[in-house]
C-alpha cells in the first residue's frame, strides 16, 4: 500500500507483478467493434497471481494491460494531470489520504460495482456517488528491527510518544509526506493523535530526536532500514521505519532462507488505517471493460488472492485471509483514523507546514 512493492523490491524475488498482458493491435477490436483490451493504471505495488488474472481474462473476454506509475502519490498526481486523455480505463491505488484530491479533480465517473453489497460499509467512503470502489485496507505503522533492540537490550517503541524519547534518537527513518503515501499516512496519524494544534509540536520533537526523511518507501525500507532483507545487505543503520503492519509477514514468506519468525515487529501504537480504491476513469476509452475489471477487483477470488500478493487485507465480507499472513502480521487493533472530509480540509496545508517544519 503502497507503496508496497514488498516482495519484488524488498526481497528481490519477483512476485507475479504484471508488466502488460497487452494484446497486439489485431486483438484490440472485437466483432462488436469494442476494445478487447482493458488498461489498469496503478502504483508499483500492483500484483496478482497469473492464474487468477487468466481466469478473469478467459471469462470476460478482455485482455488486461497494466501501467505502473510509481508511488501512490505520484500515480494519483499523474492521473489527475492526464485525466482529459487518460492512460487507461481503471485507476487502482488511490487511498483515503488522497481520495479528495482525485474526486475534486473529477478523475472518476460513477459506477456501482457488482458485489458492492458484500463490501463492509466502513470502507465505502463515497457510498452516495460510487465514484470509487473500496478494494483493500491496511495499516501504516512504524516497524522495528528485532535484532537491533535485542542486541542493545532496549525495548522497541510502542507508541508515537515513545518515538520522541532520547532512547530512540537517530533511529527512525520515514518518507516525505509530500511525495509518499506511507509518509503522508504517518503525518495524518500524528495529526489524528495530537490534533490540529499539537502535531507540529510533536514533529519538532521528532526532528530534534534525529528522524531521517527520504523520498519514498522503497528507499526507506530497502536501503535505510536495518531490519529488511535489502537493508541488511546494504548495512543500513536505522532500526525503525515507517512501513506497514503487513511488512513482517512478507519478510518471512519471501525470505531466502525463510526465517522461522519475522525479523521485524510493529509498533502497534503508531498505526494509521489506509483504505485503497479503484475507479473508472472519467474519459475511459473502454468503460465496459473497465466496469468488468472493477467487478473482478471485489470478487472473492481476487480478494482472497490479494493478501500474499500485495500484503493488504480484503474488504469483502467472508473473504479468507491466509493463516501465515495473520500469524506474522496481525492487523492493528486500534489504528488512528480520520474522516475523509477532515483530510480534504487540511491535507494540503498540513503537508506544506510539515515540509517547512521538517525539511528546512
Amino acid at each position: 500500500m503502497h507503496t508496497r512493492t514488498f516482495v519484488a523490491a524488498v526481497v528481490g524475488l519477483g512476485l507475479v507483478t504484471l508488466s502488460a498482458c497487452g494484446s497486439s493491435s489485431s486483438d484490440d477490436a472485437g466483432s462488436s467493434g469494442g476494445s478487447k483490451t482493458v488498461t489498469l493504471v496503478s502504483h508499483d505495488s500492483w500484483a496478482v497471481s497469473k492464474t487468477v488474472l487468466a481466469d478473469f481474462e478467459k471469462q470476460s473476454g478482455y485482455k488486461v494491460k497494466v501501467l505502473k506509475d510509481g508511488d501512490a502519490g505520484q500515480a494519483v498526481n499523474k492521473a489527475v494531470l492526464t485525466k482529459d486523455n487518460p492512460q487507461g480505463d481503471v485507476f487502482f491505488g488511490v487511498d483515503n489520504t488522497l481520495l479528495s484530491r482525485a474526486l475534486d479533480n473529477g478523475l472518476f465517473q460513477s459506477y456501482e460495482a457488482k458485489g458492492l453489497d458484500q463490501v463492509d460499509s466502513q470502507y465505502q467512503l463515497d457510498a452516495d456517488k460510487h465514484r470509487v470502489t473500496p478494494v483493500d485496507h491496511g495499516d501504516i505503522c512504524v516497524n522495528y528491527d528485532k535484532k537491533y533492540f535485542a542486541d542493545h537490550k532496549l525495548a522497541p517503541p510502542a507508541s508515537f510518544d515513545d518515538l520522541i524519547k532520547p532512547a530512540y534518537k537517530n533511529l527512525l527513518v520515514t518518507e516525505n509526506a509530500s511525495t509518499s503515501s506511507p509518509g503522508l499516512g504517518f503525518l495524518l496519524g500524528t495529526a489524528a493523535k495530537y490534533g490540529d494544534n499539537g502535531w507540529q509540536d510533536y514533529w519538532k520533537k521528532l526532528k530534534a530526536n534525529g528522524v531521517k526523511v527520504v523520498d519514498g518507501w522503497e528507499q526507506a525500507y530497502n536501503e535505510e532500514f536495518s531490519g529488511s532483507a535489502g537493508g541488511r545487505k546494504a548495512g543500513a543503520d536505522r532500526p525503525l521505519v515507517v512501513s506497514y503492519a503487513s511488512s513482517p509477514p512478507a519478510e518471512v514468506i519471501y525470505g531466502d532462507p525463510k526465517p522461522a519468525t519475522a525479523p521485524t515487529g510493529v509498533a502497534t501504537g503508531t498505526c494509521f488505517r489506509q483504505v485503497e480504491f479503484a475507479g473508472l476513469l472519467s474519459n475511459a476509452r473502454n468503460s465496459e471493460g473497465g466496469k468488468a475489471l472493477i467487478d473482478f477487483l471485489i470478487s472473492k477470488k481476487f480478494q482472497e488472492d490479494m493478501p500474499l500478493n500485495m500484503f493488504v487485507y480484503p474488504v469483502v465480507r467472508g473473504a479468507a485471509v491466509p493463516a501465515e499472513f495473520t500469524k506474522y502480521g496481525p492487523a492493528a487493533k486500534d489504528p488512528e483514523t480520520m474522516d475523509p472530509a477532515e483530510i480534504a480540509d487540511h491535507r494540503d496545508q498540513w503537508v506544506k507546514s510539515w515540509t517547512s517544519l521538517v525539511l528546512k
